[in-house]
């Protein structure tokens, strides 16, 4: 509850503009796009009480299975107790199977079941209408282009994490320009 004994600041009553340099087109274009690139895979989670995160497990495990739990934790920057609460409910579930790592029994290898990799491709399916639709829709013609572009976005030190999912169907990686 606000304190009310002191008198409030002053409303200001102009938007915010690109002050400094500070792209603020760009920024709330990627608040929509994203908004929207979220929310059908949103709706999908919400009829298995599931969220973003377990979306995003769902995602990596598909793309790399055997993932171990460290490597996973270290691509999502999420805590170990955030990610124990959602493995357990995708292992439960029946939509990952975590095995031990053949090498380390201390490792744990997380693999997509049957039914976890049918919901990735469910949550995928309509991004990548999405996506698809919007290169068409832009004219966008330089499919590489928005790859960089995308690419550049991320922390450079943690780039490397891109070129470790599989290389896309054309036999190009990422880091491939």
């Amino acid at each position: 509850m606000t304190d009310r004994s002191h008198p409030a600041g002053k409303p200001i009553r102009t938007a915010i503009t690109d002050e400094d340099g500070i792209d603020f087109a760009i920024i709330e274009l990627f608040f929509f796009a994203y908004r929207d690139f979220t929310s059908d895979p949103d709706q999908i989670l919400s009829d298995y009480g599931f969220g973003r995160a377990h979306h995003r497990v769902l995602h990596f495990v598909n793309r790399r299975p055997g993932l171990t739990v460290a490597e996973l934790l270290d691509v999502l920057k999420i805590t170990k107790q955030s990610l124990a609460r959602v493995l357990k409910q995708l292992i439960g579930t029946d939509h990952i199977v975590q095995l031990q790592g053949p090498r380390d029994r201390r490792q744990r290898e997380l693999y997509p079941t049957a039914k976890g990799r049918a919901l990735a491709l469910a949550l995928a399916r309509p991004q990548s209408r999405r996506i698809h639709a919007a290169l068409e829709d832009s004219g966008a013609t330089e499919r590489a282009l928005i790859e960089r572009f995308l690419e550049a976005m991320v922390n450079p030190e943690l780039r490397a994490q891109i070129d470790i999912v599989p290389a896309k169907t054309s036999g190009k990686s990422h880091g491939d320009h």
